[in-house]
């Protein structure tokens, strides 16, 4: 799969808007202690403290959602889970992923996981006044695969942001508000995965992902 040059500055955008928050809040505490010190030594070190670990998971997360790392298959589903509700803790957003989900031979495929990850970062794009996110294995005829069920206000992909979804925007078209909507589903026809979603009830949008057809025929 080849990719744009847009694409990767679209992306690269994203990484940094998303980690500029969190690094900039160490910086602030770095420069109270140089400046102040004393009485707010404290508060700068738990500043510094919470924002370093806010920067870690997001950095942990990004490196299985986009790097090589969650191209592999057999990544431990244990681990990705555990990075997956670090990334959410303390924000608006509620993650529920249960134990053991999905089942062993759909997240054996290569990108399965890195997929499914990617659509938890654009679920929580979505839920932009906070909401829940739940995760659930399923399966569709032979096929196994996993539901991610987003339910909150205004809980709906945007036109611009479905057609990046499918694939049926330009890339000039493309902005901070659909690239991960078009990363996510570029990832998934890259690795054979197949993808559908639901808006149909208000607040509520569910998107699934189903393994390759030649994991259902095995």
């Amino acid at each position: 799969m080849q990719i744009d040059m847009r694409v990767l500055e679209l992306l690269s955008s994203k990484l940094c808007h998303d980690l500029i928050s969190p690094v900039s809040a160490i910086n602030n505490g770095v420069e109270l202690i140089e400046d102040i010190g004393g009485d707010v030594i404290e508060e700068a070190m738990k500043l510094i403290g919470d924002s370093a670990g806010h920067a870690a998971r997001r950095l942990k997360l990004f490196r299985m959602a986009y790097g090589r790392a969650g191209s592999e298959g057999g990544l431990p589903v244990r681990d990705v889970r555990q990075t997956a509700e670090q990334y959410m803790a303390g924000g608006k957003v509620t993650l529920t992923w249960p134990e053991g989900q999905p089942d062993n031979v759909v997240v054996e495929q290569p990108g399965f996981l890195k997929t499914a990850l990617n659509m938890i970062i654009l679920s929580e794009e979505v839920l932009a006044y906070g909401g829940i996110v739940s995760l659930r294995s399923m399966t569709e005829g032979m096929t196994p695969g996993c539901r991610i069920e987003i339910v909150g206000r205004g809980a709906q992909l945007a036109p611009q942001v479905e057609a990046a979804f499918l694939g049926q925007t330009s890339i000039e078209e493309l902005g901070p508000r659909n690239i991960q909507a078009y990363v996510t589903g570029r990832f998934a026809e890259s690795f054979g995965l197949k993808m559908k979603f639901d808006q149909s009830i208000p607040d509520r949008l569910e998107l699934t992902l189903l393994g390759a057809e030649a994991l259902a025929a095995a």
